[in-house]
């Protein structure tokens, strides 16, 4: 199926920066995919920016660019983002000083601290809950949680994900623990802060920016995932062009029932060599 393209190209501008999930679309069971390596590579020589997002709110952005460049993609910590890095950053811009209700493991709640988020475990305090992908999770927390909610908390989200690809097949994510609280709570999510929400898409589109030191235009750049729920819908509603890859969770069933549709289908991260085909910008070395 690579090559598929499912919407209009004609009069598009030419592609400057590229958004690139993670598990799925660069790697799968902490291997490169067929092409990962090289694609990225060939976009960066291009002088195309690349900035990979994963809706993944354990593994700090640092961590993911080490993975990436033990895989020969070199990544710095500023080429990352992660939804619970971006999490920490909106609460640190948007609720300075609020008491955080976390329900998550052990290493978000480290990054909130980082950027001096106040945390609390009193859901008479919480001024925010914010819920996330938990393997811990349980009625205690839940309790709180619900506490907290009906007390008036607003009510935020690292990610959406119903579950979360592993080696061993997917687990639960974060879309049961939302679902559970605003069942019981009776309250509604406020907020998602990673993928597909515009809060990622303009931290994304900020980042490419930097790398190829202009301002991009939504439409030059590319969102590229295997998910159509988050990947592809954060570039439709963005104004991004959209990839989706067969390489990861969606097939060509899930395609084809789905309201979300991708500009282009790719079996994989390789596929992206014949976006690359039309003018872009101008040959050179990665920006720095």
């Amino acid at each position: 199926m690579t090559g598929t393209r499912t919407g209009e190209d004609a009069g598009r501008a030419p592609i400057r920066g590229v958004v690139l999930d993670l598990d799925g679309t660069v790697y799968l069971s902490g291997r490169p995919l067929p092409g990962a390596v090289d694609t990225v590579a060939a976009l960066r020589a291009r002088g195309i920016g690349v900035v990979f997002v994963s809706n993944n709110p354990l593994v700090p952005s640092s961590t993911y660019a080490q993975r990436l460049t033990g895989m020969g993609i070199p990544a710095d910590d500023e080429d990352v983002l992660t939804s619970g890095g971006l999490t920490a950053a909106w609460l640190r811009e948007h609720h300075p000083g609020s008491r955080i209700l976390l329900v998550s493991e052990p290493s978000l709640r480290g990054e909130l601290e980082r950027v001096g988020c106040e945390l609390t475990e009193d859901p008479a305090d919480a001024d925010v809950v914010v819920v996330s992908f938990d393997r811990t999770f349980d009625y205690a927390k839940w309790k709180a949680a619900f506490d907290a909610l009906r007390a008036g908390a607003r009510f935020v989200a690292t990610n959406p994900d119903a579950t979360c690809p592993t080696a061993d097949g997917e687990l639960p994510d974060c879309a049961g623990i939302i679902a559970a609280l605003e069942a019981t709570a009776g309250v509604p999510l406020d907020l998602v802060v990673g993928k597909p929400s515009p809060v990622a898409a303009l931290a994304a589109l900020n980042r490419l920016s930097e790398q190829v030191g202009a301002r991009l235009r939504p439409d030059e750049v590319v969102a590229v995932g295997d998910r159509l729920q988050t990947d592809v819908r954060l570039g439709r509603d963005a104004g991004f062009r959209t990839a989706l890859l067969l390489s990861g969770v969606t097939g060509p069933a899930q395609l084809a029932a789905s309201e979300i549709v991708p500009d282009d289908v790719l079996d994989g991260i390789g596929g992206l060599a014949q976006l690359l085909d039309r003018p872009s910008v101008e040959q050179g070395a990665r920006p720095s």
